[in-house]
């Protein structure tokens, strides 16, 4: 089956802010393919020459092609839908909810207060997806090329700096990126305590809001 394309931008429209269709033209042909609102927001205009990898599904009797900006979140997509009950829009939810790295960590840790940061994943479903995934993918990730950073907080801390960043209604990315920041660039030992921690998270997220402002 079609494994990647290479084409032209002709096109990007969102049809619900979780269904994204990017049209890309290739050899004169145009093809319109679901893909996750994190990838549309990487396409800067149309035009542009791009490399999406591909998965085709065949859903109610119509055929989908999904579209990915690489073959690692293709293939953990394809892993997410192996889980009973994961249909593709729950897929891409997860997907879009946090960085690639972060979202395997969460399965294989069976981090269900992050899992359930995707739109419509509960708890029950968070705890299946561990469930069926956490052994196929501390394998995968390594193949994959993803690895924790060493400097996260602990696991008992980074659940509690997780729960109380949530609480202030911070995002499940933000969340993330908040913390790859803290214990990478600024270099917070992971037992600190957790008061420090959220300290410098909220301290981050803070003058990104301000730059952003």
């Amino acid at each position: 089956m079609i494994s990647y394309l290479k084409g032209i931008v002709a096109g990007v429209q969102a049809i619900t802010p979780n269904r994204v269709i990017l049209t890309l033209e290739v050899n004169g042909t145009g093809y319109d393919l679901q893909i996750p609102q994190r990838l549309s927001n990487q396409l800067t205009s149309t035009g542009d020459v791009i490399q999406i990898f591909t998965h085709y599904q065949i859903r109610e009797e119509v055929p989908v092609l999904y579209g990915f900006s690489s073959p690692s979140e293709r293939d953990l997509f394809r892993h997410l839908l192996s889980v009973s009950g994961i249909g593709a829009a729950l897929a891409i939810a997860l997907l879009d909810t946090m960085e690639l790295p972060e979202l395997v960590q969460a399965i294989v840790a069976a981090n269900i207060q992050m899992l359930i940061q995707a739109p419509g994943v509960g708890k029950k479903t968070a705890e299946r997806i561990c469930l069926e995934l956490k052994s196929k993918l501390i394998e995968w990730r390594k193949s994959a090329g993803f690895f924790v950073a060493t400097g996260r907080p602990a696991p008992g801390i980074l659940e509690e700096v997780q729960m109380t960043l949530f609480a202030l209604g911070y995002t499940a990315h933000e969340v993330s990126n908040a913390l790859h920041v803290v214990s990478e660039d600024i270099g917070l030992p992971k037992n600190a305590y957790v008061e420090d921690w959220i300290r410098q998270a909220i301290a981050y997220l803070s003058s990104s809001e301000v730059e952003c402002s």
